[in-house]
């Protein structure tokens, strides 16, 4: 059960920085963003073009993950859902925008990249043994650097004056723009940082688990499950939400049948959300 839940750490942290990201995009646009989890399997080849094909070090690729994912995503926002938004106040609009954007996305990930699955060289090697249990260095090495990512990003944004800007416009847009806030800036940069957080995620897990252009939408699925789990638009929420889909996930597959997991995991969180519609760290009010 320890190396169960020491493999638990290793997704949960992974896990929460994807589910950080889509909470972030929710809260200051209220965007459900469906192509998140293809935003994941951009950054995760990202990262294997620059370490494996142009031989670069796979914290440059990283780097880069972030940087080119988050550049997509102020793209995506300004020219796809800020027009949309301008013109159409429905929900459903959004949405659907953002799954067409998820096939487009998958579609043409399909013919640039292939259908083969990529990796990268172990980024670490050796064996660390915790309370008994065995991991390999560089899965503790994803562990550090994406709990270190959280704690930054939440340093940010609870601390910095654009972090703070953030926080308001997610509460009530129209008393932050008479703060003199540009929501337009605002808005691009909050989903940049949603979709880099997606980026480095996916360059993150590629260095544990091999990334093909069909992974998006399994992630879209576990992001939304997290955030459900935690509560949709609380940041601390999405953490707490990855974690324990992480702890969920790797315990089904030390007892369960592969096939068997998801199925046991929806019927849980299906059943807690008829008791708590609204997440562990949700209010009833939004």
């Amino acid at each position: 059960m320890t190396q169960v839940l020491l493999n638990a750490l290793v997704v949960g942290t992974t896990y929460a920085l994807i589910a950080l990201g889509i909470t972030i995009i929710f809260s200051i646009m209220k965007v459900v963003n469906f192509a998140h989890g293809q935003l994941y399997m951009i950054g995760g080849f990202v990262v294997y073009y620059f370490n494996v094909v142009f031989g670069l070090p796979f914290w440059f690729g990283l780097l880069m993950s972030f940087v080119i994912v988050g550049a997509l995503g102020i793209a995506m926002e300004l020219f796809l859902f800020r027009p949309v938004m301008l013109r159409v106040k429905r929900e459903e609009v959004t949405m659907l925008l953002a799954m067409g954007t998820a096939v487009f996305l998958e579609s043409l990930a399909l013919i640039v990249f292939g259908e083969k699955q990529r990796g990268v060289p172990p980024i670490a090697t050796g064996i660390v043994e915790l309370f008994g249990a065995r991991l390999p260095t560089g899965r503790v090495v994803v562990i550090v650097v994406a709990a270190l990512l959280i704690v930054a990003l939440m340093l940010f944004i609870g601390y910095t004056k654009t972090g703070r800007a953030l926080r308001a416009m997610a509460q009530d847009r129209d008393a932050t723009a008479l703060q003199g806030v540009n929501l337009k800036w605002l808005s691009a940069m909050g989903f940049g940082l949603g979709t880099g957080l997606a980026g480095l995620a996916g360059g993150l897990l590629v260095a544990i688990f091999a990334v093909h252009t069909g992974a998006g939408t399994a992630v879209s699925i576990k992001a939304f499950l997290m955030i459900m789990i935690g509560g949709a638009g609380v940041l601390s929420g999405a953490i707490l939400g990855g974690f324990v889909l992480g702890v969920l996930e790797s315990v089904g597959y030390a007892l369960l049948p592969g096939s068997m997991t998801f199925l046991i995991i929806f019927l849980i969180v299906i059943g807690f959300l008829i008791v708590r519609p609204h997440g562990i760290m949700g209010k009833p009010w939004g």
